[in-house]
Parts: C-alpha cells; structure tokens; sequence
C-alpha cells in the first residue's frame, strides 16, 4: 500500500497546527516537506530550523484568509539551509524588528532585551550580514526608546554575562516577536506576519546565496510562482 505520508494523492490545503496526514490539511512546513519529497513532517531537514520556527509559528498565527498569502513563500524555503549562527540571530533581529513598535509594553520589553543581546552578540563583526543585522536592531530600538531603556537597565541589573546567543535564544525571541504581532491593537496583523515571513525568507535566501529573487508573498509578486 502507497504510504501517504511520503507521497500525498492530493495537494493540502494550508491550515493551523500539525497533521497526521496532507487529507487533513497541512501546515506551512509539513507543506515543504511534500514539495521536497520528504516524509510528511512539520521539521523536514530541507530547510533552516530557525526559518522554519518562524514558518510555523506564523502559520499558526495568521487567519485562514492571510494564511492562503503564505503558500507561493514554500518553494523558497526547501533547501535553505546553514549551520552558521548568524542567520539564527539574523532572523531574531528580523522578528523583533517587526514586532518593537506594535506589540503591547510588556512584549516591547522583553524583544528589546533580545536586541540589546544581539547587539552584544555581533560585537564589532563587519561582514554584511552582521551589519544588516546590527542596522536592523538599531532601528527597531529607535522605534520604541522607553522599551531600550529598560532593557539596559534590567541587562545591567542582572549582569551582561558572555556576548552570545544561543540558537534557543534567538527562537525564543522569535516566539515572543510573532506572538507579539499577533496579539497587537493593530488592524493588519496578517499583513505584518506575511511580510515578516517574506523578509524572512529572503533574509535566509541571501544568506546561504540562493537569492536569485527575493521572496513575496501573494499580492507582492506575480501569480506565477503560486503553486500550480
């Protein structure tokens, strides 16, 4: 008998959460892994882990009507991969870079305190990519200057320790950005995950030099590249 979850009949339909098999939809990534031929799963190894952290939790959080703008963004991600931790701390600094200047006060401290330890953690590096993330940082904290001034206090207070970020570090400020985003007094918050996810995406595509156009979202690029 065909195994289903390693060769669907059937193209998903995008919906929240994780699925024992594509007749019961599919989330963003467990999409990916049917488009790069892989078991069905919500962590196939096509695609960055931290980029795909991001996908799910925007997959979950967007409603059924933003969530249909996500799927020409899938084909983007199948073969994004790097074991360099600068991306991890790239797309952190991408996610709170979005959530700073919507999300209510207690989120908008704890994002500016991932920021202030990416800062920590990029250091004087000169590369492009720690430059971009550094500018990205920078503006963000511009954006919300009471949320800043907390988090050198309350960094200060606890002890700078060493000038790193984990991998876990850089998710979690990941989760607190979407959820941030997702619960803010704003009247476009799908619009605001969506192209935090496409930035994302084409973040990650120049990162590993795999940017031959960048990556949008429906209503951001022509419809060719929707799923045929």
């Amino acid at each position: 008998m065909r195994d289903a979850t390693l060769h669907p009949d059937l193209v998903p339909i995008l919906s929240p959460g994780r699925h024992r098999s594509p007749r019961r939809g599919a989330c963003f990534m467990e999409f990916a892994s049917y488009l790069a031929g892989e078991r069905w799963t919500d962590h196939p190894k096509c695609t960055h882990g931290t980029l795909a952290h991001l996908a799910r939790l925007v997959n979950d959080r967007t409603t059924d009507a933003g969530r249909t703008r996500l799927t020409p963004l899938i084909p983007s991600v199948i073969g994004v991969t790097s074991d360099d931790p600068r991306l991890d701390l790239l797309l952190a600094v991408r996610a709170a870079h979005a959530a700073l200047p919507v999300a209510a006060e207690e989120r908008q401290r704890s994002q500016a305190v991932g920021l202030r330890a990416a800062l920590a953690a990029i250091g004087d590096r000169d590369d492009a990519f720690s430059a971009n993330a550094r500018e990205l940082a920078e503006s963000a904290l511009r954006s919300a200057p009471a949320a800043d001034a907390w988090a050198i206090r309350f960094i200060d207070e606890v002890g700078r320790g060493r000038p790193r970020t984990s991998v876990k570090q850089c998710r979690d400020v990941i989760t607190g950005a979407v959820d941030g985003i997702a619960t803010a007094v704003v009247p476009d918050r799908d619009e605001r995950l969506v192209a935090l996810l496409a930035a994302a995406v084409s973040d990650a595509l120049e990162f590993t030099g795999r940017n031959a156009e960048p990556a949008h979202a429906v209503g951001e690029r022509p419809a060719a590249r929707v799923l045929q």
